[in-house]
């Protein structure tokens, strides 16, 4: 029998996501003014029971976004992890801001509150937390540490939508949480972005300057540079419905995870990441090989690919990127996010994954690690 190439993911388009396109296309309002922007901010802010979402073309575009609006500038610092998707820090950048970077906990990934802590300087104006994988950061702990130093929290939560954290949606938790709905996303428009904020002023500041900077009240007069990062219509109608089926999809994904989890159960050589009894999302399944090295994770994935299985490793730290090396930054501050990023590995995980082919992932993975070990 021939089996199928199992990819890493794969987008689902199971709803009214056809029907709103095609919608958005007969009306003719096709770029970035149009009821679907309209309905699915009202939407995403309704169901994180926020009062404001702010779309946006991408994630990236929102944590910029977000940064600019909340002033963050030349000269300030912003906390960001080491071991994240290079687009937390590089938005703190795009600001001419510096990005600090701060080591993650080897058992759930994200910011070490203690790190944070040391890190923390006159100059440092935020945090962004991330929620790695889907894996919600310690909030509380952030949110205690920043009403401490007067500092603002951005929450990157492009991995997470659907988690939660002491009860609360992630991204509610700090002044501005940003998502993103690129194509492997828990939910997608293609590209994609939002901010959500309670924050009456960010929000006004963030609508602002996602529109050139145009005032509110004269049109194509400008009162500040700004920027063009406009959701298109069309998108929105694509995100209007994947929004409509995310407890379905939330669900499915779940049942991914606890199949996997089960596979794994009790392997010495397999660690998963620990939520601390938050509420969690399968956004990828990502787990450490305990042991391995750069090269041989980089076996395992040559290996898996002879099954037909896609995988991918985990994000590289940030600090290991040439732009990012400085005297400040020296490898030994960081032993937790090379380790996880040395044995981490990313494995398929979509709607419509078969179980056979999550058990078929499962003892390919195992096998390879075998291999890989002997």
């Amino acid at each position: 029998m021939t089996r199928r190439k199992i990819s890493i993911a794969q987008p689902s388009f199971l709803g009214n996501e056809k029907k709103y396109v095609l919608d958005a296309l007969e009306s003719g309002w096709i770029s970035s003014i149009g009821p679907y922007i309209e309905n699915f901010e009202r939407e995403f802010a309704r169901h994180h029971g926020v009062k404001h979402a702010i779309a946006t073309h991408n994630g990236t575009i929102a944590l910029h976004l977000a940064l600019a609006a909340s002033g963050i500038t030349e000269g300030d610092e912003v906390i960001v992890p080491d071991l994240t998707f290079i687009a937390t820090a590089n938005s703190v950048k795009y600001c001419h801001a510096t990005p600090v970077l701060t080591d993650v906990a080897l058992d759930d990934w994200n910011l070490d509150t203690a790190e944070i802590v040391r890190k923390i300087t006159p100059k440092t104006k935020a945090i962004i937390p991330v929620h790695l994988y889907g894996n919600p950061a310690k909030m509380m702990e952030i949110r205690n540490i920043s009403q401490a130093h007067h500092l603002l929290v951005i929450e990157d939560c492009a991995e997470a939508l659907g988690a939660t954290c002491s009860g609360k949606n992630v991204g509610t938790i700090g002044d501005i949480g940003c998502f993103s709905f690129f194509g492997n996303k828990i939910i997608t428009t293609g590209e994609g972005g939002m901010c959500i904020t309670n924050n009456d002023e960010l929000a006004d500041k963030m609508r602002i300057l996602r529109d050139h900077g145009m005032n509110r009240n004269k049109k194509y007069w400008y009162d500040v540079l700004g920027f063009n990062y406009r959701m298109t219509n069309m998108q929105a109608a694509v995100g209007l419905a994947q929004l409509e089926q995310l407890d379905d999809l939330l669900k499915a994904r779940d049942e991914i995870y606890q199949r996997y989890q089960s596979a794994f159960s009790g392997n010495p050589h397999i660690i998963i990441q620990n939520n601390h009894g938050a509420h969690n999302v399968n956004w990828i399944f990502t787990l450490r090989m305990k042991g391995l090295t750069f090269a041989q994770r980089d076996e395992v994935i040559e290996s898996l690919k002879q099954y037909q299985i896609d995988s991918r490793p985990v994000f590289y730290p940030i600090h290991q990127m040439k732009f990012y090396q400085d005297s400040k930054s020296l490898p030994t501050e960081f032993p937790n996010s090379i380790t996880i990023s040395m044995e981490g590995i990313s494995i398929p995980t979509f709607i419509g994954l078969q179980e056979c082919e999550i058990d078929y992932v499962a003892e390919s993975l195992l096998k390879s690690l075998k291999a890989c070990r002997s």
